[in-house]
């Protein structure tokens, strides 16, 4: 049973959206994806957004471009958390639209809204929010941001090395 609903306003958000799918695939999260429009398919986006829970949904990541209301209007129809992915797309003001659009929500209807594109950081969020009742999702967030940490430091040591060797 999926835990991670991942809905986008158009094919187009594909390989964007695709990157929060392979990090829940890194931390062994089932998930679905599915394509629903806030504004062409309004009633499929009520229906996905009421049945999320029903379905076994424990977070939901919608990303969209453009005037983006997938995200926001997802929030208002279900209590479960969403985090929206403003998406750069071909309508797009630099994807300040987008931002402005999941970012600015009302009071009482919150959207966690991470960076332009960055359905990456959506996919590691959404983990976390599991893992926070979850001890084994927990252990492998942990187990990547120590490997996060590794690569700093093994890119400093190569940089070291590197400056040594010219200095020689």
């Amino acid at each position: 049973m999926a835990k991670v609903g991942i809905i986008m306003g158009s094919k187009s958000d594909l390989p964007i959206m695709q990157e929060a799918a392979e990090m829940l695939e890194l931390f062994g999260i089932a998930h679905e994806m599915n394509i629903v429009s806030a504004h062409r398919t309004p009633d499929l986006m009520v229906e996905y957004a009421r049945s999320a829970k029903k379905r076994g949904i424990n977070v939901i990541i919608a990303g969209a471009g453009g005037a983006a209301h997938l995200p926001g209007m997802t929030a208002a129809l279900t209590a479960l958390p969403v985090i929206g992915v403003p998406i750069k797309s071909s309508n797009s003001i630099d994807g300040w639209d987008s931002i402005l659009s999941i970012l600015q929500m009302p009071n009482g209807i919150p959207v966690a809204t991470v960076a332009l594109n960055g359905a990456k950081n959506a996919g590691i969020l959404a983990a976390k929010i599991i893992g926070a009742s979850n001890d084994q999702v927990l252990a492998k967030i942990e187990d990547y941001m120590n490997d996060l940490k590794e690569a700093v430091i093994k890119s400093a040591t190569d940089l070291d090395e590197s400056k040594n060797m010219l200095d020689d």
